[in-house]
């Protein structure tokens, strides 16, 4: 194959794959073989099966990892209002809230630790934790016009 007529694709979710040329502009495309993918073909990371390849999440440090990703997956809205990117950042600010919180034990306990790793580690959660946002953002509980619906039925039955 002549390098300038090399491609790669890169799939976009589910069923929708992005292909790209050195000699032509991106192509989006709906390929069959992507329609075809399985809903439970994915990595058992994405599927929420695991919280870390091959990590077992019954530790006490995949557990406090777990819980601090779903805490701050839960002041963010929930999983559903985030985009893949915003999970990755919560993935990364979990992972060095638990070194941190390691280094920090150590030093209870009286033992050295590198204070200027524990500095970086710190300015990262700082920078990681403003990407990701402080705030808590409240869920949408409106509820849809068919649930209110729903709702107004279930009270005139029930009268």
């Amino acid at each position: 194959m002549a390098a300038s007529s090399a491609a790669f694709t890169v799939m976009l979710r589910s069923s929708i794959s992005f292909r790209m040329s050195a000699d032509s502009a991106p192509v989006v495309e709906d390929s069959p073989a992507a329609r075809t993918r399985k809903p439970r073909g994915r990595a058992r990371v994405s599927n929420g099966a695991s919280i870390l390849p091959g990590v077992d999440g019954r530790s006490a440090l995949g557990r406090r990892y777990r819980d601090i990703a779903e805490a701050l997956i839960s002041d963010q809205g929930g999983a559903a209002n985030l985009s893949e990117a915003r999970l990755q950042l919560i993935r990364r600010f979990a992972a060095a809230a638990c070194l941190a919180e390691q280094m920090e034990s150590r030093l209870v306990r009286g033992e050295p630790i590198d204070l200027q790793e524990h500095a970086t580690l710190c300015s990262s959660l700082v920078r990681l934790g403003q990407r990701i946002g402080i705030n808590r953002v409240a869920r949408d509980v409106t509820p849809t016009v068919a649930q209110y619906l729903e709702h107004v039925v279930k009270q005139d039955q029930g009268e």
